[in-house]
């Protein structure tokens, strides 16, 4: 049994210099991650890990923002920002109603 990886949940996260967690870097294709700042780049951080984030990324994110922060950034902006799936997800999580439009131009 030693010889097993141990689980993604008890996985410690290694940080950047600014406290991002290094394993949300594949998120950040497009950003330099050691020059993110957890405060000026919020808006960001937030929307990348709430749609690609892992369970210990999520787990990270919820300390660094809280519940209330997240909650907001949902209702206000993840229909137009996250994925479908994840955005299903995170409105029954947090008890949202859905906010997307079921009437689009386009019928498929």
């Amino acid at each position: 049994m030693s010889d097993l990886p141990a689980p993604i949940l008890d996985q410690p996260l290694e940080f950047t210099p600014n406290g991002v967690p290094i394993s949300l870097r594949p998120c950040f294709q497009e950003y330099v991650l050691e020059k993110l700042d957890l405060q000026n780049s919020a808006f960001t951080i937030i929307e990348r890990a709430l749609a690609w984030g892992t369970v210990a990324e999520l787990r990270w994110l919820f300390r660094q923002y809280g519940s209330a922060r997240l909650k907001d950034f949902v209702q206000k902006y993840g229909a137009r920002l996250l994925p479908r799936r994840r955005y299903k997800f995170w409105i029954v999580y947090f008890d949202l109603p859905d906010t997307r439009c079921p009437d689009r131009i386009w019928p498929h």
